[in-house]
């Protein structure tokens, strides 16, 4: 929660921070600057293929600074997707929003996450009936439930587990903060290592 540390990541000053030296990262260490943890790790899973091909991050930045109003397709979504603003980054938030909308287990969850991971065809089209079938059966509007279906089996193809994501980050803050406080040792250490 140090202020100076957000400040160094902020500016971009990211060489030899872990995950975040980049020059890619560096940019979006400077668009989005961060303030919390959380968006550390929404960082780490948004620099990926797919979310910054889809736009994701853009997205991200423009509703993180105001410019854009965050979103939700259900209302009762909001406590799964409010740390990232409305915007499915995370494999966990797939699986949860099945849980919600169309009443998966955690077993079921799962096995939607990698059925949309290995993009599996059959399986995908299979799990989107029984979706909507869970999405009706809870009187949820079906046309926006057919949309956040799809919006989800396209994100998984390239989603990160928010678990890593949080584990990168914090080793990420870790190595910042000692190259904010001991820039000599950090330094030392970088270059002898």
């Amino acid at each position: 929660e140090d202020e100076k540390v957000y400040d160094l990541i902020s500016l971009g000053d990211t060489i030899g921070v872990f995950q975040l030296e980049s020059t890619g990262m560096q940019d979006l260490c400077r668009r989005i600057s961060p303030d919390t943890l959380d968006d550390i790790t929404a960082i780490n899973a948004l620099y990926r293929p797919g979310p910054m091909g889809s736009g994701m991050h853009d997205e991200f930045v423009e509703i993180k600074h105001g410019r854009k109003e965050e979103s939700y397709p259900f209302e009762s979504l909001k406590p799964i997707l409010n740390d990232t603003y409305g915007i499915i980054i995370y494999q966990e938030q797939v699986m949860n929003i099945a849980r919600i909308v169309a009443g998966y287990s955690l077993g079921q969850a799962d096995m939607l996450r990698k059925a949309m991971g290995k993009k599996k065809i059959s399986e995908m089209e299979r799990h989107k009936q029984i979706f909507l079938d869970g999405a009706k059966e809870r009187d949820y509007d079906l046309k926006i439930a057919e949309t956040l279906y799809d919006q989800m089996a396209k994100f998984a193809e390239y989603g990160f587990n928010k678990s890593h994501a949080v584990a990168y980050s914090y080793i990420a803050y870790q190595t910042a903060y000692l190259k904010t406080y001991y820039p000599a040792e950090f330094y030392a250490g970088l270059l002898s290592t």
